[in-house]
């Protein structure tokens, strides 16, 4: 098996991490890996807003629990009650990925974006885990002041985010997966 395959098989969601900020050279390998995904008619619609200022990210966890606590869903407010609460575990980076309405495809152009990132950062021993809070959050108006504050482009339609740092747990290992999910027609 070749490593790129290795990679994929082997990436999990890391939810513990090290308070130690990744490289910049890693974090470039990262974004060079989310700026290369396949997007429909090449038009790379994404934009990717990278946090690693400690203010910042404790900025954006205080909107996330403050939108979280008020939301009328139940899971949302108890995460949001724990003592320990972080929307991206403490990474110290975190990545938010956007993408152009006008776009044929900025939804599944930017998840591709994300997943190369994903990929990118485990074939450097870094963990990293998918973030969807924030698309509950920007829906909330302390959540659009949120994205003014963070030079997302206006209008630009929320993808996902990604938590990344050195890992600080185990890599889980892979549940299995599951049956009759693909059909061969020949």
């Amino acid at each position: 098996m070749n490593e790129t395959v290795k990679t994929i098989l082997n990436r999990r969601s890391i939810r513990k991490y090290k308070a130690e900020q990744i490289g910049d050279q890693e974090l470039n390998i990262i974004l060079d890996a989310g700026k290369f995904a396949p997007s429909a008619m090449n038009q790379q619609p994404w934009h990717f807003t990278v946090v690693q200022n400690k203010e910042v990210l404790k900025r954006i966890n205080e909107v996330c629990t403050a939108a979280f606590s008020k939301s009328g869903i139940k899971n949302y407010e108890d995460r949001a009650k724990a003592d320990n609460f972080s929307a991206f575990y403490n990474a110290p980076t975190f990545i938010i990925v956007t993408g152009d309405p006008t776009a044929i495809a900025p939804q599944n152009d930017g998840s591709l974006a994300l997943g190369n990132m994903f990929n990118a950062a485990e074939s450097l021993g870094i963990g990293s885990c998918w973030i969807h809070a924030l698309n509950y959050v920007f829906s909330t108006e302390e959540g659009q002041a949120l994205r003014r504050e963070l030079g997302i482009p206006e209008g630009y339609v929320h993808v996902g985010a990604g938590a990344f740092g050195y890992k600080d747990m185990q890599q889980p290992a892979a549940p299995p997966r599951k049956e009759d999910t693909v059909n061969i027609i020949r």
